[in-house]
């Protein structure tokens, strides 16, 4: 369990180092300005839960895990957390860069509260998830940063954590090892250990997490669900819509410059008919209609598909396919259709469409508008239904 109660973190920044000294005189005036990294942050994660923390660099995510992992001490406000904390930080902290990895792992072991015996138990466990050969008796100066990574987090899930905390160290992890990863987090969460992370990888966010925290000029400006928490932010970054309110419940995005409207949307099969189950294979076509508020030059029309848990699947847009649409003045219309062969597995998805300017700026976008389900007698494996011929002889 971790409690975040009302949490700022405020640092001194000063012009010059010598105001530093001046203003321990007294009557001189303050000669620095305050920076607030966090300000009145409220968090509760509970026991088992999976929580993500996304938002633009400098919005004080990672100042927040600091804070909950007890390096840095806040300004002001409460943290309290329940149970052996495990921190995945910032590249570089944790290990000392002359032991060796297998040093390394002993060290950290036994700072957690391991004996040596508990350790050496662990250990084979941990070299094997790290996979980085005979490197564990080098010292962890010679790793790259990926082998580093490895290493780090290999060490930090075998400690049986309560709590674990991650900022963005998948990232440089290869393919092979953050599936590997992922893998690990669905064993944390039917272990019941709270985890805490911060990621720019949306998808990632949205397959993991149990909910969603956006973190903007270092406040939480929403939190919610993972996929209408990063259908906000999206917005935020794509539209340029304003900041959220702080504490403002996620909901289901729409933003835009608002240079057009999008009046419908549906989704029709090879009949023309509106359709919310579609047979997988079969031909079904997207139909946007939209209406111009204003004089537009050239306009980008898009779909995209995403499945249950709101990662995406297929999306494209009329740049993309090389059409250009326009000039289009205020008060014309618009209908688009995007014709494609359904080649989905059967589940459900949803579909997002959107109007947007040459520079893929938005001027109207739907988050979810529609949703539908795909139905197969097969059962296939994935997102995508692939045309498979099978050849086969006996040897």
């Amino acid at each position: 369990m971790i409690l975040v109660q009302r949490v700022s973190k405020v640092y001194r920044l000063y012009e010059r180092p010598s105001d530093r000294i001046l203003e321990i005189f007294p009557l001189v005036r303050p000669r620095h300005r305050d920076f607030w990294a966090l300000r009145d942050v409220n968090l509760n994660v509970e026991r088992g839960e999976t929580l993500a923390v996304i938002g633009p660099n400098g919005s004080g995510k990672s100042t927040l895990l600091q804070i909950v992992s007890g390096i840095l001490q806040p300004t002001s406000g409460r943290v309290a957390t329940e149970g052996r904390i495990a921190a995945l930080l910032e590249l570089g902290a944790g290990f000392n860069p002359e032991f060796t990895g297998r040093d390394n792992v002993f060290l950290n072991g036994e700072i957690m509260g391991l004996s040596r015996a508990e350790v050496a138990r662990i250990f084979p466990e941990i070299e094997a998830f790290a996979g980085i050969g005979e490197f564990i008796d080098r010292p962890v100066k010679e790793y790259s940063s990926g082998m580093y990574v490895r290493l780090a987090f290999a060490t930090a899930i075998h400690v049986n954590p309560d709590i674990l905390i991650v900022d963005e160290a998948l990232a440089v992890g290869d393919a092979v090892f953050s599936n590997r990863c992922i893998q690990k987090f669905e064993e944390l969460k039917q272990r019941r250990v709270t985890v805490l992370f911060v990621s720019h990888d949306l998808g990632l966010v949205k397959r993991l997490a149990d909910r969603a925290v956006l973190m903007v000029n270092g406040r939480v400006a929403c939190e919610g669900s993972p996929k209408d928490v990063v259908n906000r932010y999206v917005g935020m970054v794509l539209g340029r819509e304003e900041e959220p309110e702080p504490e403002e419940t996620a909901r289901p995005s729409r933003h835009g410059d608002g240079a057009s409207r999008i009046e419908s949307v549906e989704l029709v099969d090879e009949a023309g008919r509106k359709a919310t189950t579609i047979e997988s294979g079969s031909k079904i076509a997207v139909r946007i209609t939209a209406r111009f508020e204003r004089d537009v030059e050239r306009v980008v029309a898009g779909i995209l598909i995403r499945n249950r848990l709101g990662i995406d699947v297929f999306g494209t847009n009329t740049r993309i396919e090389g059409l250009q649409m326009g000039p289009f003045r205020a008060g014309e219309r618009l209908r688009v259709e995007f014709r494609f062969a359904c080649l989905l597995t059967r589940q459900d998805y949803t579909l997002t469409v959107a109007t947007q300017n040459w520079d893929g700026t938005s001027q109207d976008w739907l988050d979810d508008v529609l949703a539908f389900t795909v139905v197969d007698p097969h059962e296939t494996a994935g997102f995508v239904k692939l045309a498979t011929d099978i050849h086969w002889e006996k040897l």
